[in-house]
């Protein structure tokens, strides 16, 4: 019915589809009675209240939250640029509260203002209380539509600890693991049913006695009953401490079936990323197995409260269950959308979500029949390979995950969105949780899906819906009576690239401001909240700030295509042209450009797994390690001195050298200096260029006319010449007219020489003169050839940093596996190589700055000491403060040993900017800081092995 994307900058929308406008059938599916309350925020509000529209649902309001859309100057909802009735929009500090007091609070503060509002009912999208049970119960006892699975469904699927039980019970592979712990410390503490018993009667509890004294309920399932009852009652019947030494334990005992793996702990209320840690390996300690075991555990209890603190399920009477799985190490993230209406299930083929970092998704990939046998088509043409057999494994292992996702979600009744989530290793697979919400990623789905429901007294009368917001109003507004719908193809493939407000390594960066953003070009899909809507009587763009209260995300792009080649190349041409600029602004539109490109160049097919991410970010970082020790200026400048010399003392031959370098200098030097200063966009133009050069000893060999690649390498940086554009973003006008003059030169030599090839032409120019061309003539092409060549071997820098840097390492086997050198998993490495790509901020050598802008914390949870205090002494590595960016919780650790001789910031909460002094400290070794002219010569001297090898 609905579709909500920005092409072209105006909003373009895919409208009902029905065989019969008149059909009465299709008719009593109206929704138009709905009168919508959106709490959320992001591209998902935006889209709800376009869709809303669109289906006639026209009293719908939105919740703002003071955190960013009131607080903060030039961060109000851009929403509101399109909602202009102040009677619909609604102010509450905080969307979910930051502890269980203020979220039932807040619920119930939502649910007043729903009635006194006339809402009847609520939608809150996939972010902050989606998946909240209680939230959702709470909104159905008050007589409230909640778009989305009911509270039933929530329970069953929503909390990871009860899911992975259903998954059992209906023949779903689930990860080797434990989840219950809580009941586990909870018999630790009561160890029998004579002592569950005593502690019903001693708390008070609300447990049926009945069921405690059964024979057919094991002594587990009773101690649910009472944490059940602790639940409803608020009051804590375990601690934090028992629950974590209960996991500890727990913990041995998986180390002592798999000594070599790491383990994932997981809120079972998590998502997004949020309240998940990873244990280390035993193999990671010294001593016996017995002591590496110990070691490696030794951490459980401490990151369990982390986890807690993280989901804000730390309060008393909260449920404190924390999930241990084995960490399936070459993991690749997939996850299947299903829906239904509690009597049928369907899924809408899978996404490729194995392209995060810190458990957040970056760029994610359509999965679909359709998609796969296209690609095993193509590749079966080139005969039997080991693309092939993986290519047929993927098939399968989705036609698997479907009929899965369909079983668990008709176990657990949906009667709206989810989205099956599964890992995938090798030719086995693995199931994860179930969302019980639409998802970030939904469009991905939908671009490729539509869904066709027919009447089922006449197939010919039918209506086709292609929004899935449009699916969950439908569902929670005429489930039942819905038919079990079929999908219908509409695009092969999609994938989706998250435009986050992070730095060059990807990590939160709040507070910057959008001052201008690029309008969508063709083919675009941009999904963002109304950021980049011009103003609609000026048609001047609107600054926004990005506060960083809540996550990252500032937009979702997208593209689709009849093959993942082609859908990957859109996104590529998409990223070239966005431009997004303002103060203080970091985005990864660089990395994403670069990444994109990394798949096109090589191998489009490519099974990259969920640890890819890190190591890519490590190789990347290389590139910027060796491009700052090279001085492009000194490189030129000795590349001219060497034509000189051998000029020798022909002053005519010398004057047109020093012209010939002068008029060649910015057009060569420019793209060259853009490159190594954005390394991300360098890793995209080495994949694309790779097949182009070949090094040897560090010396590059052209099959491609470098003249060519810089005009191409001109192209990829967006920098082609228009003559109304600025001169800064673009190829400068003289330099173009040298380029256009060179590229038409040889054009009508390869039309003379008849050859296109590179290798052939080279071959032809270093010999003698064809018999078709004239003597002389040939020595004025030689001459021409020399000149538009001369000064072009500074372009070999980028090929030689890559085999400086073994870039090329990282590659895609056969197999479509991707190859990780052992050094790029050198946790040293990685994180010397993310302060290579984003250098801490400046500071004094007696002082600790903030690391970037959040909210500071100088402790784990409100009821511990802090980390640091006066005086403190700390070491390198010891914890000093949490920053909470965008929602994640990132905590900091001393880069040095030293003592704190002032606390500049000890307040909880407090609001802290990047590079914001937070403590006064005394080295413990003095800091020597490297001199500009030792930067200089240290430069000259890598540069001068380049030169050795290419001048």
């Amino acid at each position: 019915m609905s579709n909500n994307w920005y092409l072209n900058n105006p909003l373009i929308h895919a409208q009902r589809k029905q065989a019969n406008s008149d059909s009465s059938w299709a008719q009593q599916f109206d929704c138009a009675d709905m009168r919508p309350l959106i709490i959320c925020r992001g591209p998902i509000r935006k889209e709800a209240m376009d869709v809303f529209d669109e289906m006639g649902i026209h009293g719908y309001g939105i919740l703002l939250s003071e955190k960013d859309s009131i607080t903060y100057p030039n961060a109000l909802a851009p929403e509101l640029r399109k909602l202009t009735d102040p009677n619909r929009v609604h102010r509450v500090p905080d969307y979910s509260g930051a502890t269980k007091e203020e979220r039932v609070q807040r619920i119930k503060q939502i649910i007043s203002i729903a009635h006194d509002n006339g809402y009847n009912s609520i939608f809150a999208g996939y972010g902050f209380m989606s998946e909240d049970e209680e939230m959702v119960k709470a909104m159905e006892t008050a007589g409230l539509k909640f778009i989305g699975p009911c509270s039933k469904t929530q329970r069953a699927a929503g909390m990871k600890d009860e899911a992975k039980r259903t998954a059992l019970q209906v023949d779903v592979s689930v990860t080797p693991g434990i989840d219950n712990v809580t009941s586990l410390a909870l018999l630790k503490k009561y160890p029998d049913q004579a002592a569950l018993k005593q502690a019903v009667a001693d708390l008070q509890l609300e447990v049926s006695l009945e069921k405690l004294a059964s024979d057919e309920i094991s002594l587990e399932a009773k101690a649910d009953l009472l944490l059940d009852a602790s639940f409803s009652k608020g009051i804590d019947i375990i601690s934090i401490d028992e629950m974590g030494a209960e996991l500890q334990r727990q913990v041995v005992v998986m180390y002592q079936r798999y000594p070599e793996n790491r383990i994932r702990l997981k809120a079972i209320s998590g998502g997004g990323g949020k309240g998940q840690r990873i244990l280390p390996a035993p193999t990671n300690y010294e001593g016996s197995l017995e002591e590496r075991i110990e070691q490696a555990a030794a951490a459980a209890p401490e990151m369990g409260r982390e986890i807690l603190a993280e989901v804000k399920c730390n309060g008393v009477g909260d449920n404190k269950n924390v999930l241990a799985e084995l960490n399936i190490e070459t993991t690749r993230h997939q996850e299947i959308q299903v829906l239904g209406n509690g009597d049928w299930c369907v899924t809408m083929g899978g996404r490729d979500c194995s392209l995060q970092m810190h458990e957040q998704k970056l760029l994610e990939a359509s999965i679909t029949v359709e998609e796969l046998e296209r690609a095993i088509a193509i590749e079966e043409a080139v005969g039997q390979t080991a693309a092939l057999v993986i290519l047929k494994q993927d098939l399968e292992i989705l036609i698997k995950m479907e009929a899965e996702g369909v079983r668990f979600g008709e176990a657990v009744g949906l009667d709206s969105l989810g989205t099956f989530e599964c890992i995938v290793d090798g030719a086995n697979h693995f199931f994860m949780e179930m969302n019980t919400r639409i998802q970030v990623e939904h469009r991905v789905t939908e671009l490729c899906y539509a869904l066709k429901f027919s009447n089922p007294e006449n197939p010919d009368d039918y209506f086709v819906v292609e929004s899935l917001v449009e699916v969950m109003v439908l569902l929670e507004r005429h489930g039942k009576s819905l038919p079990r719908p079929v999908r219908m193809p509409r695009k092969n493939t999609s994938v989706e690239a998250r435009l986050n407000a992070t730095n060059q390594a990807l990590r939160p960066h709040a507070g910057g401001v959008i001052k201008n953003w690029s309008d969508a070009i063709e083919g675009e899909i941009r999904d963002d909240q109304g950021i980049s809507m011009h103003n609609p009587d000026t048609d001047v763009f609107m600054k926004y700030h990005l506060a960083g209260a809540y996550d990252s995300n500032i937009a979702l792009l997208l593209t689709t295509g009849t093959d993942r080649l082609e859908t990957y190349l859109a996104m590529a041409e998409v990223l070239r042209q966005t431009k997004i600029t303002g103060p203080n602004l970091a985005t990864n539109l660089e990395f994403h450009y670069g990444l994109v490109n990394w798949f096109i160049g090589q191998g489009i097919n490519a099974r990259p797994t969920t640890r890819f991410i890190v190591p890519y970010l490590t190789a990347v970082g290389k590139l910027k390690q060796a491009a700052n020790n090279l001085d492009l200026g000194f490189a030129y400048a000795a590349l001219g001195k060497a034509y000189l010399k051998s000029a020798g003392d022909d002053q005519e031959m010398a004057k047109a050298i020093r012209l010939a370098m002068s008029r060649k200098s910015t057009l060569i030097q420019r793209p060259l200096e853009l490159l190594c200063a954005e390394p991300h966009i360098m890793s995209g133009w080495l994949s694309l260029h790779k097949t182009q050069f070949e090094v040897q000893n560090g010396q590059v060999q052209w099959h491609e006319n470098p003249i060519k690649v810089l005009a191409d390498t001109y192209h990829f940086l967006n920098m082609d010449y228009v003559e109304a554009n600025p001169a800064l973003h673009q190829i400068w006008d003289h330099d173009n007219d040298l380029l256009e003059q060179a590229l038409a030169f040889y054009t009508e030599l390869e039309s003379r020489l008849d050859t296109t090839s590179w290798d052939e032409l080279s071959t032809q120019l270093s010999g003698s003169a064809p018999d078709h061309i004239d003597g002389k003539l040939w020595q004025q092409i030689i001459a021409s050839h020399e000149g538009f060549q001369m000064g072009c071997e500074l372009i070999s820098i980028l090929p030689y940093i890559a085999d400086q840097t073994a870039y090329f390492d990282l590659s895609v086997n056969d197999d479509l596996s991707i190859y990780i050198p052992d050094s790029l998993l050198d946790t040293e490495l990685q994180e010397a190589m993310a302060m290579i790509l984003v250098p801490p901020p400046v500071a004094k050598s007696d002082e600790i700055v903030a690391a970037s802008g959040g909210m500071f914390y100088p402790r784990e949870t409100p009821d511990t000491d802090r980390y640091v205090e006066l005086g403190s002494h700390f070491n390198e590595g010891d914890p000093l403060y949490i920053v909470e960016v965008m929602k994640m919780f990132n905590k900091i650790y001393a880069p040095f040993s030293g003592t704190v001789t002032q606390v500049l910031v000890d307040v909880d909460g407090t609001i802290i900017k990047k590079g914001e002094p937070l403590f006064k400290i005394k080295p413990d070794i003095e800091v020597v800081e490297e001199l500009p002219e030792t930067i200089a010569e240290r430069k000259r001297q890598a540069t001068a092995g380049f030169l050795a090898s290419n001048g």
